[in-house]
């Protein structure tokens, strides 16, 4: 047994921080996906080149990168539109908020591509008949699109959803309370590195495997009526 001498409920506050973040980034990366894929599968030449410039980008750039980008980047930007409309006050940036605006982007930019391919995965056949009967493309959207989407999604949404649970470990660098902040922390008062940050490794694979339990179900629950080949 770790002998965390006493700090076993600060880093499970670390773990608590750390599922908001990722549940929070997911919320927000998911509404992002939703509408790059939208943007991605438009007759709008348009929106196809920015959602194809968003979806280059955040391939492209390391989160870590984008995190400070948006912590210390957004603050200087901050500062100086305060300062040419002559508020003198201080502004700061909230780091939950940047830590779920930066890894909520990541997120969006990869769901993009997951939501695009499950729309494309829907047969034509099936949306054309919706239309023909006099369904609007809201009533498609609702009744038609969306079950099967989600079914065909799920399991590249499951992946990138644990690639972005591992990802919160970069917000501890702009001072959220989140698992390696605490463990770091713990760590660093009491010495002992290795047993702390391998605390926190148990406490991300704990995470982990209870996520993986939940999106099995999900996709046992999404296939549900589908035949088997």
């Amino acid at each position: 047994m770790l002998d965390l001498h006493g700090y076993e409920g600060y880093l499970l506050a670390g773990a608590a921080m750390t599922v908001k973040v990722a549940l929070a980034s997911v919320v927000f990366g998911t509404v992002l996906g939703l509408i790059g894929a939208g943007m991605k599968l438009s007759k709008v030449g348009f929106l196809r080149g920015a959602a194809e410039v968003y979806t280059t980008v955040i391939r492209g750039v390391p989160e870590l990168v984008l995190l400070m980008l948006l912590f210390y980047g957004g603050t200087m930007l901050l500062l100086k539109l305060a300062d040419s409309l002559g508020v003198e006050e201080s502004i700061d940036i909230d780091p939950f908020a940047a830590g779920v605006f930066a890894l909520g982007v990541v997120f969006g930019g990869y769901a993009t591509e997951v939501f695009r391919g499950a729309i494309l995965a829907v047969p034509k056949g099936q949306t054309e008949a919706a239309y023909a009967v006099g369904m609007s493309r809201l009533l498609v959207f609702r009744r038609i699109l969306m079950p099967q989407v989600w079914r065909f999604a799920l399991p590249g949404f499951g992946n990138i959803w644990l690639v972005l649970l591992k990802d919160t470990a970069l917000i501890s660098l702009v001072n959220l309370p989140d698992i390696m902040f605490n463990a770091k922390q713990a760590a660093g008062t009491m010495r002992e590195p290795f047993t702390f940050y391998f605390a926190a490794a148990l406490i991300y694979l704990a995470l982990t495997i209870v996520s993986m339990v939940v999106l099995q179900g999900a996709e046992r629950y999404a296939r549900r009526g589908v035949r088997r080949a």
